[in-house]
């Protein structure tokens, strides 16, 4: 019954295969950004292939330890909380955190367990296109230490530090990522031979067909060799790009309206299952044939703006009709939420031609979240 995601294991680990043979050739480390995909069904197999995983918080961090034993496990906050640190430091390996001040509460007892001790640094280097909702290096940022913020620190506290880290990258290629190390390197390349590793964040669209492979392991070797780095990377999408759908039914189908478009009302709502449509914005991939029937896909919530987007596809839909959106692994099951009192979509996943129901929910779990 639909709503449901479809999560399609087979197809993640084609992209895991590709981002193990960068691990292979160049001896970077590759982690899984959970705030972008968080099926722990699968953290088994996404731990044979990468080498572990990165957290925003608490939970995550949990999440990675219970699901990915053994693995790497990495977090930052752009603020951590004083009652939750004790349990952080048990939990993970690296803390990465976002200010001087960050640093001076927390780094000496995260040091004192053992862990490896990270700052965020903002290059101040945007190139983000059309998205400035994920634009770290837009003005005023919160997120990172200028260059400014990090030449005043204490020495005492500079000497916590194992490594920097940076991410100011959104469905990019490796150009942009050069464009980035450069502005690193010119801004914060005297503190770098002081440091063991280097992070350089998530937004890599690694697993795209068109992205430059061979100019990311240069870029990865550069910083090995000239500064004696490790590098870390810690994509989300390319661990899962195109490897999920979002599975829905057509409700009503209104009369053509005075744009010459004709409104549909689907099962699925873009505020509730998928709010990247609404926040970033785009136009998600429908499964269907294009064509000459223009029709206005919106969800079944109060909200107006509830709207999925314009598409032309190659036949009449009819109520009852189901339709099926791609790319749908991403941001998607782990924003969904329960407005309007809207069900969240079942999971399924598909292993070797089989699927599996993973996760149900009902009317309990609206609920209990509200």
């Amino acid at each position: 019954m639909t709503p449901y995601f479809l999560i399609d294991a087979d197809k993640i680990e084609r992209n895991l295969t590709i981002l193990h043979g960068i691990m292979e050739r160049t001896g970077c480390s590759i982690l899984l950004a959970q705030k972008c995909f968080s099926c722990y069904a699968l953290y088994p197999l996404i731990g044979k292939y990468l080498s572990g995983a990165t957290a925003s918080g608490l939970f995550e961090a949990r999440l990675c330890s219970e699901e990915m034993p053994g693995k790497e496990n990495h977090v930052f906050s752009p603020a951590f909380r004083d009652d939750d640190i004790d349990e952080l430091i048990q939990l993970c390996d690296h803390i990465v955190f976002n200010s001087p001040r960050q640093l001076h509460l927390y780094g000496r007892r995260a040091k004192s367990a053992g862990l490896q001790v990270g700052l965020r640094i903002n290059p101040e280097c945007s190139t983000q296109e059309g998205h400035a909702i994920y634009d770290p290096c837009a003005p005023g940022s919160r997120l990172g230490t200028t260059i400014e913020g990090l030449s005043v620190m204490p020495e005492e506290d500079f000497g916590l530090l194992d490594g920097l880290h940076f991410h100011t990258l959104c469905e990019q290629n490796s150009d942009d990522l050069e464009t980035t190390l450069n502005a690193v390197e010119e801004r914060f390349g005297k503190y770098l031979s002081r440091m063991k590793w280097i992070n350089f964040g998530g937004g890599h669209h690694i697993t795209r067909t068109d992205y430059d492979i061979p100019r990311l392991e240069r870029l990865i070797t550069h910083m090995q060799h000239r500064y004696g780095l490790h590098v870390y990377l810690e994509p989300g999408e390319a661990v899962v790009l195109n490897a999920g759908t979002l599975h829905t039914t057509v409700l009503e189908i209104q009369p053509v309206g005075t744009d010459g478009i004709r409104n549909v009302i689907v099962d699925t709502s873009a505020a509730c299952h998928m709010p990247d449509v609404i926040e970033m914005p785009y136009l998600p991939p429908l499964v269907e044939a294009e064509g000459e029937h223009a029709y206005r896909l919106g969800g079944p919530t109060c909200l107006s703006g509830d709207v999925i987007g314009v598409y032309h596809i190659g036949r009449e839909l009819h109520e009852g009709d189901e339709l099926v959106f791609g790319d749908m692994a991403i941001y998607s099951m782990v924003k969904t939420n329960t407005f309007n009192g809207m069900p969240l979509p079942d999971i399924y996943i598909s292993r070797c031609g089989q699927v599996e129901k993973w996760k149900s929910f009902g009317y309990d779990d609206f609920k209990k979240r509200v």
